[in-house]
């Protein structure tokens, strides 16, 4: 298991910038798929194409209508935790749990680029499932608790086409002694079998430990040097959180882990711990001791810029642009909604090169689903732009909104909005933090047609600003990028930061949205 001199190339993490967090990474060739965690945002599990574990592309979801993803009323960060994504005997498997709906599911397809299969359920609790085949026997595990409340790993035999539980669940492990032993998986290297896991919970302390048997139900020893990746005592301080791995080795016997890990956004200044952008993808490169242990990046730490002996094509400058303007029928992969989209209030006009987004009763602030798309802000530094009208078509505008929105979730979101008031055209500034919503700033306009809404980000700040002629821009007011960290969030959260489009109550049209960033 020693890694291969083939030449070392530099890379910088994030490979998977933004909120995408608990990666899965499978090999195919010369092929690598990784999966991430969506939560309460639609699609489900969406699916990134490499060649070289740098250059990453977003090409399906693998949970894309109510039967295999149902979102209704979902509470922020519910919905789907932690998949798993596996290759056998040529077809994928994909694993994960609905913690607010039935919980395990797998779905699998031949076609990664294709349509996956309906759900089915495994009767298993916990969170974080994984697969192993193993010869002629398929073994599903996950994080649960036994009958003493205490959390492990627990693991039986299914037949992963049905669901069928072919044995009882028991428990093969309770970690290494951090406190949430989970994200579970199981590898088979040289007779013995590896169980890599995360610990210490999925902030600040996070961390990974490996163990290992000789027999699938263990019993398991811990590795001499764990956790074998952590940053909970790092100085440096510019990535954190970092935990929840997985491991593949690729076509040249070079072995590597991708993990989720955070880039706070706060300074040294402040000596705060927050993020807003997310937990992101993060990749490192693997050795294996003289003893049969993994060793990850620098003795267990990662770094934003590291080197490795890359795979498959040279790497190319990774754009993370977005622009869309509505010229196509098709909503780009990197589009996301809220729960279950109701896509009737969602229009592509490509003959007038606008969207369309028909606002209902149900509001940015509501558990529920309202009129809104965005994509996952990926870099600190960010200008979004677009080009909005509100159109009454019969309704009174008084009171509706259309706008541009830095979102987190309906507790937390800023957006500069055009309405009409006391029988004024106005542009605002609104946000919601915790249990208070506010209009924070205002300013008359003279019509409610082809306003422009910019919103400018760095680590610390947003700042919103508009323009009646395209040309001339006024600033509206400022959003701290503390009030959108999951740190200061009133309940437990996992998700990101979005820039997003919504209406609301009345309907919307929308030219030329981009999001362009500053790496």
């Amino acid at each position: 298991m020693k890694m291969k001199k083939n030449g070392l190339q530099k890379f910088k993490n994030p490979i998977i910038s933004g909120y995408n967090p608990d990666p899965s990474i499978c090999r195919v060739g010369d092929d690598f798929y990784l999966v991430n965690s969506t939560f309460e945002f639609y699609p489900g599990v969406p699916v990134y194409h490499s060649k070289n574990l740098v250059n990453w592309e977003l090409v399906n979801y693998c949970l894309k209508n109510k039967e295999q993803l149902y979102l209704e009323g979902v509470r922020p960060s519910g919905g789907i935790y932690a998949p798993m994504l596996c290759y056998h005997n040529g077809e994928f498997f994909m694993t994960t749990t609905n913690v607010t709906y039935k919980g395990h599911m797998i779905v699998h397809t031949k076609d990664i680029y294709g349509e996956w299969s309906a759900p089915v359920w495994i009767d298993q609790e916990g969170i974080d499932p994984t697969l192993l085949f193993d010869g002629e026997d398929v073994y599903f595990a996950s994080t649960s608790t036994d009958e003493n409340g205490k959390a492990g790993i627990f693991m039986c035999k299914i037949n992963p086409y049905t669901g069928e539980k072919l044995s009882e669940s028991v428990c093969i492990s309770h970690g290494c002694g951090g406190i949430c032993p989970e994200g579970p998986h199981i590898y088979k290297l040289n007779g013995k079998y590896y169980l890599l896991l995360a610990e210490g919970g999925t902030e600040y302390g996070h961390m990974v430990t490996m163990q290992r048997a000789d027999s699938v139900f263990g019993p398991y020893e811990p590795c001499p040097h764990n956790p074998i990746l952590s940053h909970r005592d790092n100085p440096d301080g510019s990535i954190s959180c970092t935990g929840h791995a997985d491991l593949e080795m690729d076509q040249n016997g070079n072995w590597w882990l991708v993990c989720l890990g955070i880039r706070p956004s706060c300074t040294p200044q402040r000596g705060l711990k927050l993020h807003h952008l997310g937990r992101e993808t993060f990749l490192s490169p693997v050795v294996w001791d003289e003893d049969g242990w993994p060793v990850v990046g620098n003795t267990g730490r990662i770094a934003l810029e590291m080197e490795g002996p890359l795979p498959g094509d040279e790497i190319q400058p990774v754009k993370r642009d977005f622009e869309d303007d509505f010229s196509e029928e098709k909503f780009s992969l990197h589009y996301n909604w809220i729960r279950n989209p109701h896509m009737e209030n969602y229009v592509r006009d490509t003959e007038n090169r606008q969207l369309v987004l028909k606002g209902t009763e149900v509001t940015l602030n509501d558990r529920d689903t309202p009129t809104w798309i965005g994509i996952r802000q990926k870099e600190f530094k960010v200008q979004a732009d677009v080009t909005v009208s509100l159109v009454p078509n019969g309704q009174n505008t008084a009171g509706k909104r259309a706008g541009l929105c830095a979102f987190y979730n309906q507790d937390y979101h800023y957006e500069i909005y055009l309405t009409e008031e006391d029988g004024q055209y106005k542009v605002c500034l609104a946000k919601h933090i915790h249990d208070m919503f506010a209009k924070t700033a205002e300013a008359v306009v003279t019509s409610l047609e082809n306003i422009r809404f910019r919103i400018i980000g760095d680590e610390l700040n947003y700042e919103f600003w508009y323009s009646e002629d395209g040309e001339n821009y006024k600033k509206l007011g400022n959003g701290s990028t503390a009030g959108l960290a999951t740190e200061g969030t009133m309940d437990m959260s996992f998700t990101g930061t979005y820039i997003g489009m919504f209406a609301e109550g009345v309907e919307g049209h929308f030219k030329a949205f981009s999001v362009k960033v500053e790496p």
